[in-house]
């Protein structure tokens, strides 16, 4: 096992295998060059709860439709948040909003870490990408796959939180004067396409001979983390409302999970076992089945009733042709097409 990583020779071999295996992406520009940070920006927040091919078509369409900071800033709240669904955790795509609004009211982008993360929904990896990979700036990028990577590379078996401060340092003091921007895309590509979490690829790795992790052989074991707890389990009813080709739709309320989306009406969601709950109206309710999502803190299933009056219940919401549905939050989608059998 090497009792010492060469750092120096690091960034070099890193940035050598970025020249010829680096992934072409649609907010990257050319290798060396500083990219353009609104496409750096909203990638990353973007991709930070979803992978590469689910996200890019997102990414795609948000900047066809709205090309700069500016156009974003000047979109309705309703117009992005319909189009972010199916990405989750909604509470970013208020924050891109919050943050574009500032951004065109400052008139141009922050350029450094440190005032980037003043910005809202912008945290540490984000602004450490966007200094480095759209302003040049010496500052370490740091996300879940350079965290592997590290923690293979020194092979740290400590506790996990103190052992991330250590390898976050390390990669600070790496990031080189030029071309921080491909340094750290280089980390991303490494650990997305070759230090995988499973059967990571040392024969092919530019840095397998500086792994400790590789030289003991075990390098799946890292990173070593503490168990995941399981999360709690809420449940509720999903009413879906049909009428004369229409679905009632309602829009939740701006503030809490989900705030501000079009959805299914829906009960409260509870911990404990299912209740009956008291339907809208007296109908003929058809039981659907049971739909599934896991959130960031708990996993949820919705029982999903169906209705189809032959008079139109008086409801608040919005009545909406069922082929026009668009915009629903994953787990509304779902019960929607339990229910109806039609895309959304």
């Amino acid at each position: 096992m090497p009792k010492h990583i060469d750092l120096n020779s690091l960034s070099a071999k890193l940035l050598a295998w970025f020249d010829r295996h680096g992934r072409e992406l649609p907010w990257r520009g050319p290798k060396g060059a500083v990219r353009d940070p609104y496409r750096v920006w909203l990638a990353e927040i973007m991709l930070q709860q979803t992978t590469i091919p689910h996200g890019t078509p997102y990414f795609l369409k948000f900047v066809q439709r709205w090309p700069t900071v500016e156009a974003l800033a000047a979109a309705k709240d309703e117009e992005v948040m319909a189009a972010w669904a199916g990405l989750g955790y909604y509470a970013r795509a208020r924050n891109l909003l919050k943050c574009a609004r500032e951004v065109a009211a400052l008139g141009s982008w922050p350029d450094t870490a440190e005032a980037l993360r003043k910005l809202p929904g912008i945290g540490p990896y984000t602004a450490g990408a966007m200094a480095a990979i759209a302003f040049g700036r010496r500052a370490a990028a740091v996300d879940g796959n350079a965290d592997r990577v590290f923690a293979r590379l020194l092979a740290l078996k400590g506790d996990w939180a103190a052992e991330k401060r250590r390898l976050h340092a390390v990669v600070a003091d790496l990031v080189p004067e030029q071309r921080p921007g491909d340094f750290a895309e280089a980390l991303m590509d490494l650990g997305a396409t070759v230090c995988t979490p499973s059967k990571p690829n040392c024969l092919i790795c530019p840095l397998s001979q500086l792994c400790r992790a590789r030289a003991e052989g075990t390098p799946e074991r890292y990173p070593v983390k503490p168990p995941k707890t399981a999360k709690p389990v809420r449940r509720g009813v999903a009413w879906v409302i049909v009428h004369k080709g229409q679905v009632l739709l309602v829009r939740r309320p701006e503030k809490g999970l989900l705030g501000g989306m079009l959805a299914v009406p829906s009960s409260v969601w509870f911990e404990g076992d299912i209740v009956d709950f008291e339907d809208p109206f007296e109908g003929d309710w058809v039981d659907c089945g049971e739909v599934r999502h896991v959130f960031t803190h708990f996993a949820l299933r919705l029982a999903v009733k169906r209705a189809n009056p032959a008079r139109r219940p008086k409801l608040a919401g919005d009545w909406v042709p069922l082929a026009e549905v668009d915009g629903l939050p994953t787990v509304f989608a779902k019960a929607f097409r339990l229910a109806t059998g039609k895309e959304s």
